[in-house]
Parts: C-alpha cells; structure tokens; sequence
C-alpha cells in the first residue's frame, strides 16, 4: 500500500471523527506521516494509538489564527516534509435563515470557510516547495443551496471558490488543488449540527445505516489525491444531482425542496 505518501508528512484537520478519522488512517496505511489536527484531544489520542508510529495529534482549533500558525509549524518540524494539507474540519446547521441567529451563520463559516483560508495560508509556501497537495473537503451542498442549511451551503460555495483561485493561481507550480464532494456520509455532522439557536441538534435528521461510509469516501479521496485530480464528487445521487444543476437548474431546485422537506423534523415542513 506504501507508494507516492511514503516518505511525507500530510496534515488532516477534523481529524477526531468521521471522514477526517477514516483519511488519516488510509494516509497512514499508504505510508504517510499523518497530523491528525481537531479540537477533542481525547477523540486524537484514541486514532493515534491505532498507528502511533505514523499518526501524531494535535489540538487545533482552525477558528484561532494562531493554533492554526502552530498547526503548520508542528508539522513543518515532523521527520517528513510537509507535502499535504486536507481541509477537513466542518460544522453543519439546519434552520431557515430568516429564524436563524447571525452568530450561526459567522460560526459555520469560521469553521468552514476561514479556517480552510488560515490552514491554506500558513501552509501553502512548504506545500509550493514540496510540489504537494492541498484538499478541501466540500461538499454537493457547494453545487447545489440546500433549504434550510444556508449557511453550510454559502460555506462550501466560498470554499470551492477560494480553492479554484489557488488552484489556477498555481497551475506552473506543481501544486495539486482538490476540491473533494461527498453526498450524505454516515458521520458525526449531523448530529453535531447547529440549530437556529447555535444549539446542537444531536439527532441525525437522516437514515445513517442507508449512507456512504467514511472510510469509502476517505478511500475515494486518497486515491484521487493520488491521482492529482482537481475534482471528485462522490456518491451516484450526488453526481446526478450535481449533472442535473447544470442543465436543469429550475427542475434540481424544485426537486432538492422536496427532497430536504422529507427530511424528520425539517424546519420547511
């Protein structure tokens, strides 16, 4: 399994469940030096001791700016170069936006949006040097506006957005600019998701056991990693929607509502 990560260090941030856990793993197995970066040291040090040779937490929380200056710099001083930064860390919410609380809003986007735009900045003149990757976990939610996660959706937009000028910025460099989208995985971040009050949701509104797994999308997202893809959308419902956005936008609009109001406890119902 050891191939092209053999020999580099790669920083995962959200790290401590779900996709961000499932990647670092595969990282590790295919012979890289992981960083398994989130802010719950006790949900770190249980990965880690799944491979502590390969895999060394470290608690980070990408809304401060300088834990996420010290996140590039910890690994900056690992054995390995450091060739990789996945953008992982995320928050949902779920709530029509003329109920929801600003504070909401600027939270999901902290997390989302700022904290891939502070990882980036800090790591991207080693990752330039070292002609690696730079990933952002998306999402179909940055395709497609979902009803009643505005600011999850505006979060992802921005992020694909942000990451496509970095990309084309750095076409002559030998960077690799991935922007990754999932469908609805079987994860924590439903149940971690916001209210409109900022409180945690703590029920998944969705069929968990009928959902994609991490550890198949971390699979799909090393694998293009490797390949240096710019793109993956992952999830057959997930690239038909995101087909039929492009040629049939009024229909896919009309289609998502019906299908977020099915959701229990929706609060378009």
């Amino acid at each position: 399994m050891k191939g092209i990560f053999k020999g580099k260090t790669i920083i995962v941030t959200g790290a401590s469940s779900g996709i961000g856990w499932a990647m670092s793993l595969e990282l590790a197995k295919r012979g890289a030096l992981v960083v398994a970066a989130a802010r719950r040291n006790e949900k770190l040090q249980a990965l880690a001791s799944l491979n502590p040779d390969s895999i060394f937490p470290f608690v980070c929380d990408v809304t401060i700016d300088s834990n996420c200056m010290d996140l590039i710099q910890f690994a900056d001083q690992q054995k390995f170069p450091l060739a990789g930064l996945i953008n992982n860390a995320g928050i949902g919410m779920r709530a029509i936006f003329s109920e929801l609380e600003m504070d909401v809003f600027e939270r999901v986007m902290e997390v989302n949006f700022y904290g891939t735009v502070r990882c980036t900045r800090y790591a991207i003149p080693l990752l330039l040097k070292n002609k690696g990757w730079l990933v952002g976990v998306s999402s179909v939610a940055g395709y497609i506006g979902l009803p009643g996660r505005s600011g999850y959706s505006a979060s992802k937009f921005a992020m694909q957005g942000f990451l496509e000028v970095v990309r084309s910025e750095n076409r002559k460099n030998g960077l690799s600019v991935l922007v990754a989208c999932p469908g609805f995985t079987k994860s924590e971040i439903r149940k971690q998701a916001l209210n409109k009050n900022g409180k945690i949701q703590e029920e998944s509104p969705r069929k968990e056991q009928k959902l994609m797994t991490a550890e198949f999308v971390a699979i799909q997202i090393v694998d293009a990693m490797e390949k240096r893809k710019d793109e993956l959308i992952i999830g057959r419902q997930g690239k038909v929607a995101v087909w039929f956005k492009k040629f049939f936008p009024y229909l896919t609009e009309i289609l998502t509502y019906r299908n977020m109001a099915k959701e229990p406890g929706s609060p378009f119902q």
